[in-house]
């Protein structure tokens, strides 16, 4: 009796041991199988509610290293990616907090109608996309008289990093199709085609079927193991562009052939520096500059691939395993409890800028990330309606 009351106090003990090392112990992830559409809407709706409650004013402006208003591009994609989730999920409150971001800022621009920056364009993706939904003529007036003193100007080099062909190339699209006039098409064409092929010598390598950020990362620029300099976010820039344009300009467009390839090639080059692990390094060809996951750029390479899928252009064999691997990814890794996003490198031009990049750092930005995220996932919401 003795002895079996010294085992079951000693088996007490090491159970007590165990629990106390399970405690200490860093949570452990499950990898869920993959996701349902409902699944997929249920963490669209957490992370898009954490963003909304925190930041409740939606003209309040932003402050990192200086105030910025709050139509400027990062909130500007952000408004996209509500947009692109109020389409599947029709909540009245997305479209007055997107409809109150606007009015609170008169639905202008940063700086004014005769802006060329491509960073105070962006908004103008959101206004015209909300005054389909409701025809008030405010809405669009800014964002048109802008668009049209750039094309009055003759010039076409505005577009000289390539971040800047997401912000407002889908505007001249968007344009173009609403009042039916293929001079917008024409424009935004020659702004493409010249940031394509003659900035910096032009920035896009169809060897490498990738685009240097700006002339900076030009070669003979390198990375530090002796590649070419091909940052994430940028590629995905140009990703989400081809993406929004391609879905608005017509069939028939004249140049339309020319954006699917370069889509089509463009997303080959993606698919081909994707990590094991589902993410994409923010240096594309250096997994050894700053190292490791980040989720804007990973959403919006899976954006183009199920965008891609759902339109016919990629073929879903060799691009649905990749999106899978991705999306799981970034629900598993980057998604806190809370909504919040983790991962999500800061702004700037380039592998190192908007460091750390980590599980709880909080970018000098969040709203953006957000944008990506939502874009990516309401995406594969389509792609998932016909076969879950």
């Amino acid at each position: 009796m003795k002895k079996r009351r010294i085992l079951s106090l000693g088996m007490l003990f090491l159970t007590a041991l165990l629990a106390i090392g399970c405690a200490t112990r860093a949570p452990q992830r499950v990898r869920m199988p993959f996701a349902s559409k409902q699944q997929v809407l249920e963490v669209l709706r957490s992370t898009n509610t954490y963003f909304m409650e925190k930041w409740p004013d939606t003209g309040k402006p932003i402050y990192t290293t200086r105030w910025r208003p709050s139509n400027i591009w990062t909130r500007a994609v952000y408004y996209e990616g509500l947009m692109a989730l109020y389409a599947i999920d029709p909540d009245r409150r997305y479209y007055d907090y997107a409809v109150d971001w606007g009015t609170k800022h008169q639905w202008g621009l940063r700086n004014g109608v005769e802006t060329r920056n491509a960073d105070d364009q962006a908004c103008g993706q959101v206004y015209l996309e909300l005054y389909e939904l409701d025809k008030q003529e405010e809405r669009i007036l800014a964002i048109k008289k802008n668009i049209d003193f750039v094309m009055h100007s003759g010039k076409v080099d505005d577009w000289t990093w390539i971040d800047a062909i997401q912000m407002a190339m889908p505007v001249f699209a968007k344009l173009g199709v609403m009042f039916g006039d293929p001079r917008y098409f024409d424009y935004m064409y020659q702004m493409y085609s010249y940031s394509k092929n003659e900035e910096g010598g032009g920035l896009y390598n169809p060897k490498d079927k990738l685009w240097w950020r700006d002339r900076d990362f030009v070669p003979p620029y390198q990375e530090p193991n002796g590649e070419d300099c091909y940052w994430s976010r940028g590629n995905g820039w140009v990703v989400a562009a081809l993406v929004r344009v391609l879905t608005l300009i017509p069939a028939d467009e004249k140049n339309r052939s020319v954006y699917v390839q370069d889509f089509k090639d463009l997303m080959d080059g993606v698919l081909k520096a994707q990590r094991k692990d589902g993410f994409w390094n923010v240096s594309l060809h250096d997994p050894t500059n700053f190292a490791g996951r980040e989720t804007t750029g990973t959403a919006l390479f899976l954006y183009g691939m199920a965008w891609g899928i759902n339109q016919g252009m990629l073929d879903a064999e060799v691009y649905r395993p990749a999106l899978e691997k991705g999306w799981q990814a970034l629900v598993d890794e980057s998604v806190h409890p809370s909504g919040f996003l983790g991962y999500v490198q800061g702004t700037g031009k380039q592998p190192k800028d908007g460091q750390p990049v980590g599980f709880s750092t909080v970018p000098d930005f969040e709203d953006y990330g957000l944008g990506c995220f939502l874009l990516a996932g309401s995406e594969l919401y389509k792609l998932l309606e016909d076969d879950r």
